[in-house]
């Protein structure tokens, strides 16, 4: 594997960075000349990046490998290509007539260099999406991958070295010691993806610079499934966003508010829907394995914590099994889906983020009280709300407040680049995702042009007269 970056490394890198791009701030034609040269570079890659992510897991499915790294990746370039000389220009501000004839304009600058802290549950889409919309604001990039993923920050380094020159994009690789260190210096703009804990941590170490800082966070995001609402498509839908690369997805449904009368209903659902996509789980092709043994083992105790509280746990493809077949699936960190029914909320799985295959599944017996229970929680990321009733929706989305809504689906929200993606208060701080990224890392420059007469010249000591009463007027 590759070395670590040494620490003392860190400041010495990030000055190059900033002495480059203020030597020369990268221009409309630069920066659309790197975003195309990192199209091409990034799709002849795309092999390359499945094995090492599917090195990374151990193993992970290959279309959710394309699905959720490659396609999203390319779409942001693409979205940020077919808009960058819209979003580049000033945009017109309005200065009112107290101040007639003058104009103004807000001016979307480069900030300079920002810090990229990526994640390892999509070590691709999440380090490159937003590279993409900080080299579109015209900035200088320095990329810190996680250390969970090995195989894809190399990948990372070597891909992003054959495209920018080592004063416009660098890549700092290493563990807790180099990401802490990484989250002090200097940067211009800091962004984070990760845990909620790790998020309070990055933001204390970036508030002595005082360093802007965007974080994307998780939560305990919830789908909540109204009585008029088909149970066979509502667990369909849910199966792929709670499934969807083993559970580890920031947004991916963490629980389920479902009406009493259907909650077996929606359990036997459920349990088809794994039957159906995974068989007899014996080698799924298309199921992603848990990061490492640590995860693995945190997954576990929450099952434990569970009966251990006398809260029912179905394993429908597990069932039966013996310790040998155990055995061999926590060797392979092979976790199969699991569904908890009922469980309090002083249980393990309804007081942390689950970020795996398990599924709390609630009934409720008033949407008013599933709509509580849900802000009973810190705000989600995520919050997926099923009805074919427009009221049923609006009461949710009323009564309840996410980073993000996808309404009788899931995830789906995540890859509209048009929308901002982010959350709200411990579930994250700012937007990325096509021209809100691009704002994210832009100072967006009120500029005020004063003509060279204006009806203001006349508003000012000896006050006499009308304008004396039009100057009390306006402070009225």
């Amino acid at each position: 594997m590759t070395a670590d970056t040494p620490t003392e490394q860190l400041e010495s890198t990030r000055l190059r960075l900033r002495a480059a791009w203020q030597a020369r701030k990268p221009d409309l034609a630069q920066r659309r000349a790197d975003l195309v040269r990192l199209r091409e570079a990034f799709r002849a890659a795309i092999p390359a990046m499945d094995v090492a992510i599917r090195g990374d897991f151990g193993h992970r499915s290959e279309h959710e490998n394309l699905v959720s790294e490659a396609m999203v990746t390319l779409a942001e370039i693409d979205q940020a290509l077919g808009n960058l000389r819209r979003w580049t220009r000033p945009r017109r501000a309005a200065v009112g007539w107290r101040f007639w004839p003058a104009r103004a304009e807000v001016r979307p600058e480069p900030v300079g260099v920002v810090g990229i802290l990526a994640p390892w549950n999509y070590p691709v889409n999440l380090a490159l999406v937003p590279l993409v919309s900080a080299i579109a604001a015209g900035n200088h990039v320095y990329l810190k991958p996680s250390e969970h993923t090995p195989r894809t920050s190399a990948w990372l380094r070597e891909l992003l070295s054959s495209v920018f020159p080592s004063d416009r994009v660098a890549v700092a690789l290493g563990g807790p010691e180099v990401g802490a260190a990484f989250s002090a210096l200097r940067f211009d703009h800091l962004l984070f993806t990760g845990s909620t804990a790790v998020g309070r941590k990055v933001m204390a170490a970036a508030a002595p610079n005082l360093t802007p800082v965007t974080l994307e966070l998780g939560g305990k995001a919830p789908a909540i499934v109204c009585a008029d609402f088909p149970i066979e498509l509502a667990a369909a839908r849910i199966a792929s966003g709670k499934w969807f690369n083993a559970g580890q997805t920031c947004i991916g449904v963490d629980y389920v508010l479902v009406d009493a009368a259907r909650r077996d209903q929606l359990l036997e659902a459920l349990q088809a829907q794994l039957r159906a996509r995974y068989g007899d789980f014996s080698s799924p092709r298309d199921y992603t394995r848990i990061i490492n043994d640590a995860q693995y083992a945190r997954l576990s105790g929450y099952l434990d914590d569970a009966r251990m509280r006398g809260v029912q746990v179905i394993e429908p493809l597990t069932a039966g099994e013996d310790d040998a077949a155990r055995a061999r699936r926590a060797n392979e960190r092979l976790f199969a889906p699991a569904l908890v029914v009922d469980p309090g909320a002083d249980s393990k799985v309804m007081q942390e983020e689950i970020f795996g295959p398990i599924l709390p599944v609630l009934s409720y017996d008033h949407l008013d009280e599933a709509i509580a229970r849900i802000n009973t929680l810190d705000r989600p990321l995520a919050l997926y709300p099923f009805s074919s009733n427009r009221g049923d929706i609006e009461r949710i989305l009323a009564g309840t407040l996410a980073g993000g809504v996808t309404v009788n689906d899931t995830l789906l929200h995540f890859g509209a680049h048009g929308l901002p993606f982010g959350g709200i208060g411990p579930s994250g701080i700012g937007a990325i995702h096509g021209r809100f990224g691009f704002d994210t890392f832009s100072k967006l420059l009120p500029v005020f042009h004063q003509r060279r007469w204006t009806a203001t010249d006349l508003i000012k000591p000896p006050y006499r007269g009308k304008i004396d009463r039009l100057v009390r007027w306006l402070a009225k």
